[in-house]
């Protein structure tokens, strides 16, 4: 499969999750109910990795790598947290909008921080996303 098969598959089971995670936190801490799922993703994370891949290839990793992973994780579960407590106190189909303003961010930082090259097409389509989290929040 290419990256555009997975990257759907990837928006197809984040799709899920809200509406899951939305049921799942009804009458629980949104910090309980994220502590829950990470510990899920946790060992179901770490079966697929040790299936699939030596794991001692771990220990040579360089630091930096271990850095940024380490400061991605500490990013996934900030993100996380607080979209959990998004879900709980509002409606699954105004705050998962809101969250894909992700895809915007990542344009912005990609460019800044990795040099990476936009194109107009980057950026009508970051605004369209902008446009559409914004109609679909406004109550």
């Amino acid at each position: 499969m290419n990256w555009f098969t997975w990257a759907l598959l990837s928006a197809f089971f984040a799709g899920a999750t809200a509406v899951l995670a939305k049921v799942g936190v009804a009458g629980v801490d949104s910090n309980l109910a994220t502590a829950i799922r990470t510990t899920v993703v946790l060992f179901f994370t770490w079966a697929i990795a040790l299936s699939t891949t030596q794991v001692s290839v771990a220990r040579d990793l360089p630091a930096r790598t271990w850095l940024f992973l380490a400061l991605s994780g500490l990013a996934t579960g900030l993100s996380w947290l607080c979209y959990f407590r998004a879900l709980q106190l509002g409606e699954a189909s105004r705050v998962a909008p809101v969250d894909k303003l992700s895809v915007v961010f990542v344009m912005v930082f990609a460019a800044l921080l990795l040099k990476e090259t936009m194109t107009w097409q980057h950026w009508v389509g970051g605004a369209l996303i902008t446009g559409g989290a914004v109609l679909l929040a406004w109550k």
